[in-house]
């Protein structure tokens, strides 16, 4: 179904307050100018901190110029077979999943679940 990258929470968080590393920061620039990916999870997750007014603007900026992929009945099965034959959290395991179902680059921790598929 899609083509690019599935951004994780921390990701944005650090890439909205300028916290990433130079060659960080000029991925996500590339990342960015095509329609960011994000999990509902990660929507959930960013949107659950507290932000000063003018970051608060530029997260919701940030989250209207992207895709937010919600979650499906496909999504929801990966998701359990994810957790059976695996220890990590719920929200790792969504965003996994919407990863592999939609067929998007993850970040580093989870891509050793797309071999199990």
């Amino acid at each position: 179904m899609g083509t690019g990258y599935l951004i994780d929470s921390n990701v944005v968080i650090d890439y909205l307050n300028g916290k990433l590393p130079e060659s960080g920061r000029l991925f996500m620039h590339r990342v960015v100018n095509e329609t960011p990916n994000l999990s509902v999870i990660i929507k959930i997750e960013v949107l659950g901190f507290n932000y000063d007014q003018d970051s608060n603007h530029l997260v919701f900026d940030f989250l209207e110029n992207s895709t937010i992929f919600e979650l499906t009945k496909e999504i929801v099965d990966a998701t359990i077979q994810i957790r059976k034959q695996t220890r990590i959290k719920i929200p790792d395991a969504i965003i996994a999943a919407t990863a592999l179902v939609l067929i998007l680059h993850c970040s580093p921790e989870i891509l050793p679940i797309s071999k199990m598929w």
